[in-house]
């Protein structure tokens, strides 16, 4: 299981929300770069990077602070936040974003994000299922949308989605477990190729092995880091251990 440790950027600051109210932001470091190459020093090989500025204002914003990690560290980094256009693409993927995740748009612009997944192939397009009550959230998690999580989900393995982030947006930032059983139903209800990556609520190292048995196959990581409750040491143990 990749272990995937978390920016969100706002104002080109590394922050953490809670359950995505941007009226939690609490700032954990004004340079993102150094973060990440920390996250490097231990060994870690990925990085989910979130412009939450983009997610606001729907298109992309923090492009220069990915550029920046991309071109100084070896992170192999997927960036999601405010992707609507083809431009916004474009441009995430010349700053140096390996993938990318689409969240909203899969839900209001089905035809443009599936356009995406046959222009660039599923290694590049990740598919954000962030839910709250097992029904997708849109727009930055300002917004429930009318769609149950597990057929969206299969919906778009139809269409050849490979790499799902799916985040329950009550655990997020809460620091009380992960929703093991909800991954496990997503697992057991969807095709069986299905790369599953657990996003919320991780707060101890002992739910990483858990999650790898249920058959994620990533987990995300902020606040639990940011707050010392993992330290950087036990997870480069972990991905030492996982080789």
């Amino acid at each position: 299981m990749r272990i995937i440790p978390a920016i969100d950027i706002i104002e080109g600051k590394c922050v953490r929300l809670s359950k995505g109210d941007y009226s939690t932001k609490k700032i954990y470091s004004e340079d993102p770069l150094d973060m990440a190459k920390r996250f490097e020093d231990h060994g870690i090989k990925y990085l989910h990077l979130v412009d939450l500025d983009g997610a606001k204002s729907k298109h992309i914003v923090n492009h220069k602070v990915l550029e920046n990690i991309a071109t100084n560290t070896s992170l192999q980094i997927d960036f999601g936040g405010g992707l609507k256009t083809d431009d916004d693409l474009r441009i995430a993927f010349e700053s140096g974003a390996k993938q990318i995740t689409g969240g909203s748009i899969a839900v209001k612009n089905p035809e443009t994000f599936s356009s995406w997944i046959n222009t660039y192939g599923a290694d590049k397009i990740i598919l954000g299922a962030d839910a709250m009550d097992e029904k997708i959230a849109v727009s930055g998690w300002l917004e429930e949308s009318d769609k149950a999580l597990i057929p969206f989900i299969n919906e778009y393995q139809n269409k050849g989605i490979a790499y799902v982030i799916c985040t329950d947006i009550s655990k997020d930032g809460m620091l009380e477990g992960p929703a093991f059983n909800l991954y496990k139903r997503i697992l057991n209800e969807t095709e069986n190729d299905l790369k599953l990556i657990a996003s919320g609520g991780i707060s101890t190292f002992d739910e990483l092995p858990k999650l790898a048995e249920i058959g994620c196959e990533g987990t995300i990581i902020g606040k639990a880091i940011y707050e010392n409750r993992i330290s950087l040491k036990q997870l480069e143990s972990f991905i030492l251990n996982s080789n």
